[in-house]
């Protein structure tokens, strides 16, 4: 049900972008938590290690611990107010796009909107569509579970304001330019291998085997969001660095800082005091986190999207009795 179906005219645009905003918001208060300890880890300079001097964080599960004695079980939700808005933004926009993009495919090209390919590009555009939407409040949500005590933003209203009047208007669009690098081709791998394995399991599993198609579905997004993310994982942790910038005496507690000039200085720099590795720091965290929220994302979003559809169904005897 994910892209353009003319066999299946059941979800309009407005209804994708409302199944699009509720699985981003189930998907978020779920995968919190592994976002807070992504971000940690990626924005330390230091190895991953407990053998590297001043290193805070050496694993998840120290990680967890260190988190939770330090700053206690919230700590795992910080900035999840914005962060909720980026989800239920970028959900909307994102699969409303991708609906209205695989059909204008369908209807003005030769190409089938079911095609892989297609999805890739549909996917991708779609995604940037939603990134520049969404980037200001993507850099405050940064910017909230980057922090920690005491803490420099006290709520979304003085982080705004702080950072409008010491920053400038710039500042909430840091890092878009690897954003929008890295998320054409991680949203359009992720659209891409979701139809790919669906197509894959309808080969593969057999007619009685197929009611459970909500596992297939989860199953399905989860692959596609593991594959996608190890491709495109280094634009992510850049993009992190530079969307904190400005804001180093916050970071100071959490080990080493560094000022970046820009992507390619920071990506000089990394590569010069971290090494290749330097790019991957996080990568953890983020597949689990990757094949926990891609999966739900698709499950939810196809959930919804049955359920607007049953509605739509049962209304229509009713209205042709009436």
């Amino acid at each position: 049900m994910v892209g353009y179906d003319p066999e299946a005219k059941c979800v309009s645009t407005v209804e994708a972008a409302a199944a699009g905003s509720a699985s981003g918001f189930v998907t978020r208060v779920l995968i919190s938590p592994l976002d807070v300890i992504k971000i940690r880890f990626q924005l330390q300079i230091e190895r991953l290690s407990s053998k590297t001097p001043g290193a805070k964080y050496h694993g998840i599960l120290q990680a967890v611990r260190c988190i939770f004695q330090e700053e206690g079980m919230l700590a795992f939700w910080k900035g999840h107010v914005p962060a909720q808005l980026l989800s239920v933004g970028y959900g909307a926009v994102q699969f409303m796009a991708f609906e209205s993009l695989t059909k204008l495919v369908h209807n003005v090209t030769s190409y089938n909107a079911r095609n892989s390919f297609v999805h890739f590009i549909c996917g991708g555009l779609s995604a940037c569509t939603a990134t520049v939407a969404v980037q200001p409040v993507d850099t405050l949500r940064t910017r909230f579970a980057a922090q920690g005590e005491p803490k420099v933003y006290h709520n979304l209203h003085h982080a705004v304001v702080t950072m409008y009047q010491t920053e400038g208007p710039r500042t909430f669009y840091r890092g878009l330019t690897p954003t929008v690098i890295a998320v054409f081709p991680y949203a359009g791998f992720q659209f891409s291998f979701y139809n790919i394995l669906q197509q894959f399991s309808e080969r593969m599993i057999p007619d009685e085997g197929k009611e459970g198609g909500n596992v297939k579905n989860l199953v399905c997004g989860s692959c596609a969001g593991i594959i996608s993310k190890t491709l495109t994982y280094p634009f992510d942790l850049v993009k992190k660095r530079l969307q904190v910038g400005g804001f180093e005496h916050a970071r100071a507690a959490f080990g080493q800082v560094r000022i970046y000039r820009g992507l390619l200085d920071c990506i000089r720099q990394i590569m010069q005091e971290e090494g290749p590795g330097g790019f991957f720091k996080g990568l953890s965290p983020s597949l689990l986190k990757a094949a926990v929220s891609t999966g739900l994302i698709f499950f939810t979003y196809e959930l919804f999207c049955s359920l607007l559809c049953a509605l739509k169904n049962a209304d229509s005897p009713k209205r042709k009795e009436g």
